[in-house]
């Protein structure tokens, strides 16, 4: 794989193409912030694109615990309707 112009051998327990697909992900966000800070090292732009996909990862993580929260609320109310249809 090539990400940011560098060959890279990665060994993984997955599938060669969902490797190959986050790799691509990454070298296209490397390349965008390349282009948008032209004077930034590789380095830089590597932690900046890192930085950038673990802010999505963590506002994923906190938009699923929410929706699991909403569900379950949900579900109790759900649950408590039932109940009440089913002794009236």
């Amino acid at each position: 794989m090539t990400i940011a112009g560098q060959r890279l051998t990665i060994k993984s327990d997955a599938d060669d193409a969902y490797v190959q697909g986050l790799a691509s992900a990454v070298d296209d966000r490397i390349q965008a912030l390349q282009k948008a800070a032209r004077s930034q090292s590789l380095q830089s732009v590597a932690v900046l694109a890192a930085l950038q996909l673990a802010d999505e990862l963590e506002r994923e993580r906190a938009r699923r615990t929410e929706l699991r929260k909403r569900v379950r609320e949900k579900s109790r109310a759900l649950r408590a309707w039932l109940d009440r249809e089913v002794k009236s």
